[in-house]
């Protein structure tokens, strides 16, 4: 396994119009997601404070027995399982998680213990959004686009959504997955860690892994952006491995897109540069009921499992 680290970059000269600092910030964004999809951000604006009583509110919840935990199941109607959520038994991921939409959402299903547990995780959602549209507006920059392009593509924001996770302590039966290997389908994901390690991104045919880092937010490019930019930014390849005899528990805020959204590779990166189409566009929520059934329905090989290579167009 590789042992080069992660890139960390400094978000404050974006919140102080330092032009120097964004330029540096920039450079070391684009290399990263011109590679390998990964990089890590500090000075974000999301106090260490309310981190550490979300992860605190996290870890006392999936801490309470199945019984108290089952009462947050999830909400039937919504698009995604909203509430507590466990893999089968027979799934090679080992983890639970408890998902929420966004505050104003009518899908969330929210654990009445720890008392509060829903007013952090409605802040840390607030918090993170506002994150999250200032990172993609570094993205569209950092890719070229036409000011605040990304911005008016993804303008809805009710799409998006938080999982708080926590991966079973592993075992010494060589059984240490906690979330396989795979890329997000949507536009960008954020990622907080406790001070357990077992996230790790492919680099190269490596795995790298991604320490833990106290106040620091991993950012991973996801496969909207790749299709966007025919690839110059990569979709991060990356998975959990489980600490023997150690949970780990961590946050997901995934920066989403409407599922009417028609998804292709744009033409600042096709038609304008004279380069050809490396996937064939596709209605979004198409996509996702597809990886979703990747996960209600398990393909017996797992060559069959559906990813944005679906989409690809020979060459």
């Amino acid at each position: 396994m590789g042992d080069t680290l992660i890139p960390t970059v400094d978000l404050s000269p974006f919140m102080r119009d330092d032009e120097d600092g964004k330029k540096k910030a920039m450079e070391v964004i684009t290399q990263a997601c011109s590679e390998y999809g990964f990089f890590q951000i500090v000075n974000h604006g999301i106090s260490l404070d309310l981190i550490k009583e979300a992860m605190q509110c996290s870890k006392t919840f999936f801490d309470y027995p199945d019984e108290e935990k089952n009462k947050s199941s999830p909400s039937s109607d919504a698009p995604l399982p909203a509430g507590y959520n466990r893999h089968s038994p027979h799934s090679l991921d080992k983890n639970e998680y408890l998902l929420v939409f966004p505050p104003e959402s009518n899908f969330n299903v929210f654990p009445q213990k720890p008392p509060n547990f829903r007013n952090v995780v409605e802040e840390m959602f607030v918090q993170m959004r506002k994150m999250s549209v200032l990172v993609e507006s570094i993205i569209n920059d950092c890719l070229g686009l036409p000011a605040n392009f990304l911005k008016e593509f993804n303008d809805d924001r009710k799409w998006d959504f938080i999982i708080a996770l926590r991966y079973f302590p592993g075992s010494n039966n060589n059984e240490q997955n906690g979330l396989t290997q795979h890329e997000d389908g949507n536009c960008i994901t954020f990622v907080i860690q406790d001070e357990v390690e077992g996230l790790q991104v492919q680099k190269n045919g490596e795995w790298i892994p991604v320490v833990p880092t106290e106040g620091a937010i991993v950012v991973n490019i996801s496969d909207v952006i790749q299709v966007l930019s025919n690839k110059k930014f990569k979709s991060a390849t990356h998975r959990v491995v489980r600490k023997e005899g150690k949970s780990r528990y961590s946050y997901a805020f995934f920066h989403n897109l409407s599922g009417d959204k028609w998804v292709e590779p744009l033409p600042q990166f096709t038609t304008y540069i004279g380069e050809p189409p490396k996937y064939k566009g596709f209605p979004y929520k198409e996509y996702q009921e597809l990886r979703m059934r990747n996960k209600t329905h398990p393909p017996s090989r797992p060559e069959d499992v559906i990813h944005i290579t679906h989409y690809e167009i020979d060459t």
